[in-house]
């Protein structure tokens, strides 16, 4: 009976012993490497300057929220900043990776300022209903409140501490931050940087605000325009300076307290914030470039709000954001910025350059031509590339047949696609047909400048203008043939996977029946000897 005993437990080790192995070899087999890199590895790209835009909603015909998202997918923008907390906006966003800035209009922080309650059912409402499928970074507590409605500085800061402490209550102060954006007037003498100081007269609000800033972590939200600086100073500040072109040694603004050497206004008047903020003891701030832009379109008294202006002054801040290359003062800290703005805002009153400050019209066609390729993942497909030439709305078919008529003949566009029976005939009308003949010569002419024009009655898109089986010549679409070699590889590969899985869990179980048979050699003897 003893001896039945202990055979009965040596077989229980046995098995306990295989079982465990097992288990360690499935748990194994389980196991995610790469989940604690991916994590550092969003947790990093969170610190890396970025470009974002700003979204007006001044529009006549917006798009739906859900357009807007998908057209932000399409164009790589990973920031956006809103100014309010639209809620289908934020629902469009949901499951999404881009990260929203979200705003409190002027008119409200008399309430979220005298009141937790109500500080708490804005954060509650806007914020935690929303986060974390929405990617919400921040809160914009009004807009340049000190220079526009400056009786309401006072309550700037008792908002932003109850709106604080409904993020706390919630948990969520250390991924989402609050302040507020200003205007750049509230800096005197900006230039040099070093001799800048915040205007006095909102000493009371300025010196609190950035002490909570440094706080809570929070940026120093500045809404700068060069060119404004450039349409004040004009004779003194050099329009390349403001364009952010390359400038000579000579034509490099110079500080003369620090000798500092300032190649373009951007960064002057990021480091005079700098200068600001060290007076009053400040040094632990980082500043948030919350509005800046150049407009494509101006009146007879803004001759200098040109599409090739705008397309410079945004093409090279951007450049000059993703080299990472800081400020003079700061070479070691490149503040983000948020381009003013995504869409022209029709609606927006005179000067016309108001209305005219978007990278894109409300339709999504481009307003301009952004040289952006190579630079970073910001508009990652450039707005010179995949671009289109298209007939406008609004023009008679006189205008447009003559126009149809020059493309096809003296321009020597292709127009055989457009032939009765072909597969860009239908629809059969001249606004199609000239759409098609106006891309070809587009497209031949490698998109040259002034190519896209036809007496005025053509337009550039990024939008494929392709439908059905009528493939446009600047679509870049794959051929239906390429797309089934592509799913053949892909089902192919996947089959790859499949037999690379089968073949790993017959190993596995190899090792494990291996291990096995060298335990039952190693305890066999033993068990013969009590047997015996």
């Amino acid at each position: 009976m003893a001896n039945t005993k202990l055979i009965l437990l040596l077989l229980h080790i046995l098995f306990l012993s295989t079982s465990s192995l097992a288990q360690v070899s499935h748990s194994h087999s389980n196991a995610h490497p790469f989940q604690n890199e991916q994590a550092e590895a969003e947790e990093e790209e969170e610190k890396v300057p970025f470009v974002g835009v700003n979204i007006g909603t001044d529009v006549a015909n917006l798009p739906p929220a859900s357009e807007i998202v998908a057209f932000l997918q399409t164009q790589k923008i990973t920031h956006i900043r809103v100014y309010d907390a639209n809620t289908e906006i934020l629902k469009a966003l949901s499951g999404t990776k881009i990260r929203v800035i979200i705003s409190i209009p002027n008119n409200q922080l008399l309430a979220i300022g005298s009141s937790n309650t109500t500080a708490a059912s804005w954060i509650g409402r806007n914020v935690v209903a929303f986060y974390p499928q929405t990617l919400i970074t921040g809160i914009s507590v009004g807009d340049e409140v000190l220079t526009t409605v400056p009786s309401s500085g006072p309550l700037l800061l008792p908002a932003m501490q109850s709106l604080y402490s409904a993020l706390v209550a919630s948990n969520l102060h250390q991924q989402i931050k609050i302040s507020t954006p200003h205007a750049a007037s509230i800096i005197l003498d900006p230039f040099p940087p070093s001799q800048a100081f915040f205007n006095q007269t909102f000493s009371s609000v300025i010196l609190p605000l950035l002490q909570f800033l440094s706080k809570t972590e929070s940026p120093l939200m500045m809404n700068l325009y060069p060119y404004y600086v450039y349409m004040e100073n004009k004779g003194v500040v050099p329009l390349d300076n403001a364009l952010f072109k390359p400038v000579t040694p000579n034509k490099e603004m110079v500080d003369p307290n620090t000798l500092l050497h300032y190649t373009n206004v951007l960064d002057a008047m990021i480091d005079a914030a700098y200068f600001s903020m060290r007076i009053l003891n400040v040094t632990d701030v980082v500043v948030l470039v919350t509005e800046t832009g150049w407009p494509s379109k101006g009146d007879s008294k803004e001759p200098y709000a040109t599409k090739d202006n705008a397309d410079t002054y945004n093409s090279n801040l951007i450049r000059h954001v993703f080299d990472r290359s800081g400020t003079p003062l700061h070479p070691e800290t490149t503040s983000s910025v948020f381009i003013y703005e995504l869409f022209n805002e029709d609606l927006r009153s005179p000067p016309v350059s108001e209305a005219n400050w978007g990278l894109f019209y409300a339709n999504t066609t481009a307003a301009y031509l952004l040289h952006v390729s190579g630079i970073g993942s910001f508009m990652a497909n450039d707005t010179t590339n995949q671009t289109y030439c298209i007939a406008m709305e609004g023009f008679d078919t006189k205008t447009l047949q003559a126009a149809l008529d020059w493309a096809c003949g003296p321009g020597r566009a292709n127009c055989s696609e457009i032939q009765p029976g072909e597969s860009c005939y239908q629809p059969n009308n001249v606004k199609g047909h000239a759409s098609y003949a106006f891309d070809s010569y587009f497209q031949k002419e490698e998109k040259a400048a002034g190519t896209c024009d036809f007496n005025g009655v053509a337009m550039i898109t990024t939008t494929d203008p392709s439908h059905g089986s009528c493939i446009f010549p600047g679509s870049k679409k794959v051929s239906n043939e390429t797309k089934e070699v592509v799913n053949s590889t892909q089902s192919s590969n996947a089959g790859e996977k499949l037999r690379f899985r089968a073949t790993f869990s017959s190993i596995k179980t190899n090792v494990v029946n291996n291990i096995l048979h060298i335990l039952l050699a190693a305890y066999l003897p033993t068990l013969l000897l009590v047997l015996l």
